[in-house]
């Protein structure tokens, strides 16, 4: 009972989640809209920290779609299958591969367009674990590897966004709406992992820790950008060099 009841939690706290990736996505392309009357030149001429996706880190969101798939994998392959993974990393991984589209959309470069098409790739891959049933008599070995993998690609992408703040001054199009939301939906993981107990909740345990940890830096940044005399600092450094 106590693990269906923290597992209840956790959806509706994934649910804000994702209701932070559509904040990202409305801001997006509310800058997206705001270019749209410019000529190529004028276009060309935006800062880039004003741009649709400016400051938005690619590789810290391709980071967040392959740690969400990795969890929807083990989820496909855990026998039964685990809803409680599955549904939820399912929505969160195609509206991070919108974001990663409007990225590409934006950028127009090859390593934009080459994360946006393994996104693709990677989900056909799940459409077949699930449309085929394929599943894993013992999941242990699938869980230790994706919780190893998927940590480190989520924290080395969300440091390489605060190091984007910290060059630049700047926090560009990124959303704190939706690493507020993301960050609950973290502690409620959290606790749904600790009800499964530690064989069997301990991979989401290392991530749902480490996406806290990070993210509550990142988010700390966010002050440090408005009231920091090094960010304003910075922040001229980089307007020197545009103009």
């Amino acid at each position: 009972m106590t693990y269906h009841i923290t597992a209840i939690i956790s959806v509706f706290f994934f649910l804000l989640c994702l209701v932070g990736f559509v904040e990202q996505l409305r801001e997006l392309l509310r800058r997206k809209r705001k270019l749209r009357g410019l000529s190529e030149a004028d276009r060309l001429a935006v800062p880039e920290h004003e741009r649709p996706t400016g400051i938005l880190s690619l590789n810290q969101f391709f980071a967040s779609f392959l740690a969400f798939y990795s969890f929807l994998v083990y989820g496909l392959c855990s026998d039964p299958m685990e809803h409680y993974l599955v549904w939820t990393r399912l929505i969160a991984t195609c509206l991070l591969l919108w974001i990663l589209f409007e990225i590409h959309s934006d950028r127009r470069a090859l390593l934009s367009l080459l994360a946006f098409l393994g996104g693709i790739v990677l989900m056909l891959v799940a459409a077949w674990l699930g449309f085929s049933g394929q599943r894993l008599t013992s999941a242990r070995w699938v869980s230790a590897g994706l919780a190893i993998f998927a940590t480190a690609v989520f924290v080395q992408g969300l440091t390489h966004q605060i190091l984007w703040f910290r060059r630049t001054g700047h926090t560009g199009a990124v959303s704190l709406r939706m690493h507020q939301l993301t960050t609950a939906k973290d502690v409620s993981t959290l606790g749904f992992a600790l009800a499964m107990g530690i064989a069997d909740g301990w991979p989401l345990m290392v991530v749902a820790g480490s996406g806290i940890a990070v993210k509550s830096v990142l988010m700390w940044h966010f002050r440090w950008v408005r009231l920091s005399p090094q960010a304003a600092t910075r922040r001229q450094r980089v307007a020197a060099a545009e103009s």
